[in-house]
């Protein structure tokens, strides 16, 4: 054993909330390439390698390891990282580790997502024989079969079997002694985090029916089962699993992606949208999440009084053309004209004459066009 990190990737700005990503038994975080650049516009996702595959070193577990282990060494790089209270997904034994860290830590996780993964493997045997078969054979035969373990006929991710090719053998035995002694069947009940579970319809490693079980025994637990998608859906089905993460990871954007259709109109939010680019991408999961999934939904004040508020402020900075455009969403919120030129009226006073003229010049215009 030594005090060394888990290898580790991270993407994303640094102020957004964390997310930390868990791999596959026999794969690195490479098995996360189609789906981390997109979450990490929302979030800081953070990769990380199991002991002996990518660059995590081998001697970060040992013969006889649990997940409990595995968890241990993830706590310890989100406390090196600085992140105290992170959302969680993994595949598999990554999956494994998650609902571990729910059960035993539900401190540090604020939801998670197990994919393609089980409260248990079907037994110890299975497992100890292939610790046993690695340990004396090393990799390379196993390896060769990973693509009918992993995906549906025909299908295949070069580097992640190379991955599973060059994992240390002795750190992957560890591994599979961790899944043989994983059974947290009669602790699911105890999960209190907001939990999605995805499943490969086309699993042998993983069925449905037991990200089923842990469905129906967690509570409030979502389950998302994807068609076309084998035991590592990350990789076979990214926009779907991509889909089914940011819908449950990102609830204030999406929130404010309806309070903001709902006040600003479909048709400008369409326009903004069809306008996103890479470059712009983050600002905009900015406002959703932010301006329209938090402040706008506080319930403190009502949409009427935000939009006088968004009135005033707009006239005081001169931003003409956000002005038309809440001048409309005033109109949604149920103000009157009356009521609007009244607010109008008030910045002359507090913001000054000429800035009080343009606004109700905007104004007369946007309202005219309404009518």
């Amino acid at each position: 054993m030594t005090s060394e990190l888990l290898n580790y990737r991270t993407e994303g700005p640094a102020s957004a909330p964390p997310l930390l990503l868990g791999p596959s038994l026999g794969t690195s975080y490479a098995l996360w390439d189609k789906v981390a650049p997109e979450l990490s516009a929302a979030h800081r996702v953070v990769r990380w390698d199991l002991p002996g595959h990518g660059g995590s070193a081998a001697g970060l577990i040992g013969p006889g390891a649990t997940v409990g282990d595995l968890a241990g060494l993830v706590l310890a790089l989100a406390d090196a990282l600085g992140i105290e209270r992170f959302a969680y997904a993994g595949v598999s034994l990554g999956g494994a580790v998650g609902l571990h860290l729910a059960v035993h830590r539900p401190d540090r996780l604020s939801s998670l997502a197990v994919i393609c993964s089980s409260a248990h493997f079907n037994g110890a045997g299975p497992w100890e024989e292939r610790a046993a078969r690695v340990r004396s054979e090393g990799l390379a035969g196993l390896a060769e079969g990973a693509d009918a373990r992993w995906f549906t006929s025909g299908f295949t991710v070069p580097a992640l079997v190379r991955d599973h090719r060059e994992a240390d053998p002795e750190a992957y035995a560890a591994c599979c002694d961790a899944l043989a002694a994983f059974d947290l069947r009669d602790r699911l009940a105890e999960v209190s985090v907001p939990t999605l579970l995805v499943a490969g319809r086309e699993d042998p490693a993983t069925p449905p029916g037991h990200l089923r079980e842990i469905a129906d025994a967690v509570p409030d637990a979502t389950l998302v089962e994807l068609p076309g998608a084998s035991h590592l859906a990350p990789a076979q089905r990214p926009e779907a699993v991509l889909t089914a993460l940011r819908t449950h990871f990102d609830g204030p954007a999406r929130r404010g992606m309806e309070v903001r259709r709902e006040v600003l109109g479909d048709a400008h939010v369409d326009r903004a949208q069809a306008g996103q680019t890479p470059f712009t991408a983050r600002f905009q999961d900015f406002i959703s999440r932010y301006a329209w999934g938090e402040i706008w939904t506080d319930p403190t004040l009502t949409r009427r009084e935000r939009s006088m508020i968004t009135l005033t402020a707009l006239v005081a900075h001169g931003h003409h053309d956000e002005l038309a455009l809440h001048v409309r969403a005033a109109r949604r919120n149920g103000l009157t004209p009356e009521e609007i030129g009244a607010v109008l009226l008030q910045t002359a006073v507090y913001c000054g004459v000429p800035a009080a003229n343009s606004a109700f010049a905007t104004a007369r215009r946007v309202l005219a066009e309404e009518e």
